[in-house]
């Protein structure tokens, strides 16, 4: 972007607080594995590019032809330690408090993340990673203030995964030039990590894949870090995120091609749907509608949701389903049964599907996620006649509402997320659902689509007239947004507050208007 910092290069400060807070001897031990596979990383990211730019000339993502990995008889043997993932909380590794109750909350798995829900910048990774080692080890505490005392996590067989930033983001001020993010997180977590101070190995959640190739990138790495360290081949275990549209059509053969370390898939619909999306931009069948108004089990969903336990429990991997975005709130009660309620059902719907378990964010959601799965996992369990290459893109007609006034909901988060992204906040809790990156991004190709196709479909206000959302209307609808979020800051709130509102604004139209629909 032209005004902006780009949000893909993390870039380490110069001094102490840079690479001098590294630990000794870890540059020794990431040079070799940049050499090897940053160029790999950079050239992949390139060949994403080069595939959505040909899906906006219409030739879209598709199943592959037969292969190997999908005609050849191989499994995974799912470990003891992992059977049963039938709810993994997801948080913020930067916020110590949130990593103890998460892996105090008795969820079968937590999910420690220095991706979506962190601000990528260097001292939240950082912050990350020494919570992340702590979590791991079983060290870390946080002072409650309400009872005056520290909490500590206390011991448990709850499985700890951790996401590491994905592969379209750059990590700069390490060495010269630019190095994969990925490669960075997971090479320090494992050069930190005394494997036997650990209860299961550790557990990678890869993220943003787009293409089976992308996991040898990953296996080969697994590989050279466990060389390194002295581990078996195959000691570092992972699982893998389908939150992009060509990995959809692709599943089977990334699994297979990772198919030593890799334990399930899981179906990352927010994401999912920002580059369904986003891959059909072109096409205004897919203008979506207000996002609160796509039922959970829409045939774009429904359909995957169907496919993965299919191609997981064929070959004994774990398929785990999706965040319920709607959160729950113990101070407002029917607010929180609401969201209790959607949870059950949006679960219960996945545990139909034969998922094996989901993500949740709360603690309070956890006992409700957990049983609406069968113990351990489904694995044992095949659909008959399931269809093995079903239609990844039917389009959503007649689903939800496409009104303004959802677009002026999209604007107001899209302003308000990055309002917390500019204040350090990489997660935000708003009007009762959790907007992260991933939502964020739906709202911003949302926000395009509309503008891009308004001419063809109707987006209509409240007396059913249709509104034409050309750039000038998007801009009015930021102003007067932005306008109303500072009419409702409380009395003497200091000038710094609206000036951060204000280039949270800037900021949010520049990504759209400009095209910026990555995951950043």
């Amino acid at each position: 972007m032209s005004t902006t910092i780009d949000p893909r290069i993390n870039t380490a400060p110069p001094g102490p607080e840079g690479v001098g807070s590294l630990p000794d001897g870890f540059l020794d031990f990431l040079r070799p594995l940049h050499e090897q596979f940053t160029p790999r990383q950079q050239a992949l990211a390139a060949r994403r590019r080069e595939v959505l730019a040909a899906a906006h000339r219409g030739q879209l993502p598709n199943h592959l032809p037969p292969s190997e990995a999908t005609e050849s008889d191989w499994r995974i043997e799912l470990p003891e330690w992992c059977q049963d993932q039938r709810n993994q909380m997801t948080g913020p590794g930067d916020e110590a408090e949130m990593v103890v109750k998460l892996l105090n909350s008795g969820a079968p798995g937590v999910m420690l993340d220095i991706e979506d829900s962190i601000v990528n910048t260097w001292p939240h990774v950082r912050l990350a990673h020494q919570n992340i080692l702590a979590g791991l080890y079983g060290t870390l505490t946080y002072y409650d203030q309400k009872r005056g005392r520290e909490v500590s996590i206390q011991p448990s067989k709850t499985v700890i995964w951790v996401r590491a930033r994905g592969l379209h983001l750059n990590q700069a001020g390490i060495f010269d030039g630019l190095m994969s993010a990925s490669l960075f997180d997971v090479a320090l977590v494992a050069y930190q990590v005394d494997a036997a101070r650990l209860k299961h190995p550790l557990s990678i959640y890869i993220p943003k894949s787009e293409s089976a190739e992308e996991a040898l990138w990953w296996r080969d790495v697994f590989q050279a870090i466990a060389a390194a360290k002295g581990w078996p081949k195959d000691y570092i275990k992972a699982m893998a995120l389908v939150e992009s549209h060509p990995l959809a059509y692709q599943m089977e053969e990334f699994a297979y091609n990772l198919r030593d370390h890799l334990l399930g898939l899981n179906l990352g619909r927010w994401d999912y749907m920002a580059s369904l999306a986003h891959y059909n931009l072109h096409d205004p069948n897919w203008v979506l509608p207000d996002r609160n108004t796509i039922p959970f089990d829409v045939p774009f969903f429904q359909n995957l949701r169907n496919l993965m336990p299919e191609i997981c429990h064929k070959r004994g991997m774990l398929a785990i389903g999706g965040m319920t975005a709607l959160f729950p709130d113990r101070q407002n009660p029917e607010l929180n049964a609401r969201a209790l309620e959607v949870l059950a059902r949006d679960k219960k719907n996945e545990a139909d599907c034969l998922m094996d378990g989901a993500w949740t964010g709360h603690p309070d959601q956890n006992e409700i996620a957990v049983a609406q799965f069968p113990y351990p996992n489904q694995i044992h369990a095949r659909r008959p006649n399931a269809e093995r290459y079903p239609d990844l893109r039917p389009v959503p007609i007649g689903v939800g509402q496409k009104s303004v006034a959802g677009t002026r909901a999209a604007v107001r988060t899209v302003i308000r997320y990055r309002n917390g992204v500019l204040n350090g906040k990489g997660a935000s809790l708003l009007d009762g659902y959790m907007e992260d990156l991933a939502t964020d991004r739906i709202y911003r190709v949302m926000i395009a689509q509309r503008m891009r196709h308004s001419d063809v479909v109707p987006i209509v206000d409240e007396q059913g007239a249709p509104v034409r959302h050309t750039p000038e209307f998007i801009t009015r609808v930021f102003d007067e947004e932005l306008e109303r979020i500072l009419r409702e800051l409380p009395p003497g709130t200091p000038p710094v507050v609206a000036d951060t509102y204000r280039e949270a604004r800037r900021i949010g139209e520049e990504m759209i208007v400009s095209g910026q629909f990555d995951p950043v």
